[in-house]
């Protein structure tokens, strides 16, 4: 139904900047929440920002103050600016879609994940 592609990811020095992409294609229409999420080695897959429909944001505490989820019209593209990249920021970054049905049916749609690696 969606099919997403991240882009963007790659090495960086602490402190340094990156802005990852995540276009969107298939049934686009049918999307209301697009988010980042992110997975360290060993670690579960955890909340970066999502962004809504109607333009409300949600960031994880993790990083409030320096990450920025964004998008243009029709969430498509999503955008993430991260800045002040810390070391345990290192992981991959997935993309994430939810959709929802006539009937209220969630779906949850996920790109293959990009990797962000900040060096200290």
């Amino acid at each position: 139904q969606v099919q997403l592609v991240e882009s963007g990811g790659g090495l960086v020095q602490a402190g340094g900047s990156l802005r990852l992409s995540c276009a969107a294609s298939g049934s686009i229409f049918s999307i209301k929440t697009m988010g980042w999420y992110r997975q360290a080695s060993g670690k579960q897959r955890e909340l970066v920002a999502v962004l809504t429909s109607g333009g409300t944001t949600n960031y994880g505490d993790s990083v409030k103050g320096r990450f920025t989820i964004s998008r243009d019209n029709a969430e498509n593209p999503v955008y993430l600016q991260m800045n002040s990249l810390k070391p345990e920021d290192t992981a991959v970054y997935y993309c994430n879609a939810r959709t929802i049905d006539s009937l209220g049916y969630i779906r949850n749609y996920w790109g293959q994940g990009t990797q962000v690696t900040v060096s200290s």
